[in-house]
């Protein structure tokens, strides 16, 4: 077993803060998935999370994005301690903070691209706005999809889709990135370049990415891997040099 490093790297106050975390499902038999969880991540700093199927990785990160609440420790974002937000306070500040990439992308069939990545703010805002639009063109531009702003999700490849997605959890501009296996359900190729899409805005936003992952190829090139094996962090270590 690797030794623990600290929890969490870089200096100041960091973006997501677990302090002794657990989470108990079910009342007459309680399990205990996560045990005891410490976990610091930095701005700037792109964290893979590993572990066998069942270890509690999709728990940690249901947790870190505000989508569940821990049966104890504590859970802060941005220095804010969630614990005593109520249901509201919880998703204005997921809303704020937080940007989600999933192995399958969830755009929503009827609408355009530019439709989908400006989905976040009209919820956010109450309705759509020119300079969400400008915001949703320009993240799609960066993606390399302005050509096809118009297009519905069922015109586009699996790897132009997961771009669009990843342009929606970025339009609000969001301290944090959580990715669930966001390369796949995608071929080699296209994997790897959306990894690169994903570290270049890491290195333009210096937003914070937790990154599930069972590719030993990705997780290799964050740079840090934090291993949960049967809800608790066995290791966390930079990975090899390439």
């Amino acid at each position: 077993m690797a030794e623990r490093m600290p929890a969490g790297t870089g200096s100041g106050q960091p973006v997501v803060l677990l302090e002794g975390v657990t989470r108990d499902y079910g009342r007459d038999v309680v399990t205990r998935v996560l045990k005891g969880v410490d976990l610091r991540l930095a701005a700037g700093e792109f964290t893979a999370l590993v572990g066998p199927s069942g270890s509690g990785k999709s728990t940690l990160l249901n947790l870190v994005g505000l989508l569940d609440r821990a049966t104890s420790g504590r859970v802060c974002l941005e220095g804010v301690d969630t614990a005593g937000l109520d249901d509201t306070a919880l998703t204005r500040l997921r809303g704020r903070s937080i940007g989600f990439v999933f192995q399958f992308h969830h755009l929503l069939p009827a609408f355009t691209a530019l439709e989908n990545v400006m989905l976040p703010g009209i919820a956010r805002d109450g309705r759509p706005s020119d300079a969400l639009r400008r915001k949703a063109e320009e993240m799609l531009d960066r993606m390399g999809m302005s050509d096809r702003l118009r297009y519905k999700p069922g015109q586009l490849s699996g790897g132009q889709q997961q771009r669009v997605a990843i342009a929606r959890a970025l339009c609000l501009g969001p301290r944090l990135i959580l990715a669930d296996e966001p390369t796949g359900n995608l071929d080699t190729a296209a994997g790897a370049q959306v990894f690169e899409l994903l570290r270049r805005i890491n290195r333009e936003e210096r937003a914070a990415f937790l990154v599930v992952t069972h590719d030993q190829h990705i997780a290799d090139r964050c740079d840090r891997v934090v291993e949960l094996v049967d809800g608790s962090i066995v290791s966390e270590h930079a990975p090899p040099p390439a």
